[in-house]
């Protein structure tokens, strides 16, 4: 296997302009990546284009060929992956294994989604396919439902209060305020969490992520490659790792815990060849507060049920010794579904070569980023190390 190297990056603004076009951001936010890195088009072996919701909410399928075309890549090998959620960072997995197994030099990778050009409930229902819709969405379950049956049986358990889950919603808008690409830039208190509407009990407004558009990408190089763009061979793919779970929350043997969360990150740790203790900061998928709080513990870094704690104790801020969310998360950055995965590879990058601006993490190394499918059924998770 060889190693892989991020060499360039760009994110577009994460909005709910409803005049968003997805193929004009996304090639945009390709161009600029490759520009970033410093390659010519005629370099790109590969464009690999991590979507969810287009087909079901704007009719288009072949992303990757549509984009090749706007972004000028025309001829190239361009497919477009989907894992629900965590579609954007299986493209970034693709990408990887296609270069650590000596088939592709260079390959760029692209997360895009556009869902606020149409009503709520269309969203909801395209939403709802990443989970079991024969055994939940044709029953009428939705994500925000089924997380909140996750918030419940978790607070039922463990005799969590509500107020123990507004630290990840706090910090999450406190981190984004930094972050120009952000679609929230507005400070959260406990005051205000626990004053936001219950939107299905005991899930409030301020436990969820936005609806919202956005466009990502990276380059990614072999060492040899990398080598020959300037002096960009600064981060490592150290690990990567991908893990399933029954879709369906009914056919798990514990709901609370995160089986491929805790699978595909021992496998990307073990990869890198690092421990917990090592992990300079964490990019998790809080779609919703309760999954910060599971994903922590199913991760390993708490035990069960003592995933709060985490954020009570003030560890997850920037200059805590587990940062989480560093430039918004998903609730606060936004979740544009398909391409969140790769928002985070770009967050995550931008730590490590400290660009992160006020929100950097101090002498920031090693990088553990997850990004998930539906209720944790599809987890890809990647581990970027500095290079010194």
């Amino acid at each position: 296997m060889r190693d892989v190297y991020i060499v360039g990056v760009s994110q577009a603004p994460v909005t709910r302009d409803t005049s968003v076009r997805g193929r004009y951001i996304a090639a945009s936010v390709v161009r600029e990546a490759l520009a970033d890195a410093g390659i010519d088009k005629d370099r790109v072996d590969a464009l690999y284009v991590g979507n969810m919701t287009s087909g079901l909410l704007a009719g288009q399928q072949q992303l990757g060929g549509l984009i090749a075309d706007y972004a000028e890549l025309s001829g190239v090998d361009a497919i477009t992956i989907e894992a629900a959620c965590a579609s954007g960072a299986a493209a970034a997995r693709m990408a990887y294994l296609t270069i650590a197994g000596g088939v592709n030099d260079v390959v760029v990778v692209c997360g895009v989604e556009r869902m606020t050009h149409v009503d709520r409930d269309t969203v909801t229902r395209a939403l709802a396919t990443a989970a079991d819709w024969e055994l939940e969405g044709a029953r009428g379950e939705s994500f925000m439902s089924l997380n909140a049956q996750l918030m419940r049986h978790y607070m039922d358990r463990y005799g969590a209060r509500p107020e123990d889950f507004a630290p990840f919603s706090i910090n999450a808008h406190k981190n984004a305020l930094a972050n120009p690409n952000a679609v929230f830039h507005k400070p959260v208190d406990l005051e205000s969490y626990m004053a936001s509407r219950v939107v299905i009990d005991p899930i409030r407004v301020l436990d969820s992520s936005p609806v919202c558009n956005g466009a990502a990408a990276i380059v990614l190089a072999s060492a040899e490659a990398a080598r020959e763009i300037k002096d960009r061979a600064r981060v490592v793919i150290a690990g990567s790792a991908a893990a399933t779970a029954p879709l369906a929350l009914q056919r798990r043997s514990d709901v609370l815990q995160l089986e491929a969360v805790e699978i595909s990150t021992r496998k990307a740790l073990a990869q890198a060849g690092a421990k917990h203790r090592d992990v300079s900061f964490f990019e998790l998928h809080d779609a919703f507060t309760i999954m910060a709080v599971l994903s922590l513990e199913s991760a390993g870094f708490a035990q069960p049920g003592a995933g709060p704690r985490l954020g009570a104790e003030n560890r997850i801020g920037i200059d805590g010794d587990l940062p989480l969310s560093t430039m918004g998360g998903l609730k606060a950055r936004g979740h544009p579904v398909g391409a969140t995965g790769v928002y985070q590879l770009v967050e995550a990058y931008l730590q490590l070569v400290g660009e992160a601006g006020p929100n950097q993490v101090r002498d920031a190394r090693l990088a553990l980023v997850q990004n998930m499918g539906g209720t944790g059924a599809t987890v890809v998770t990647h581990v970027l190390r500095r290079v010194e």
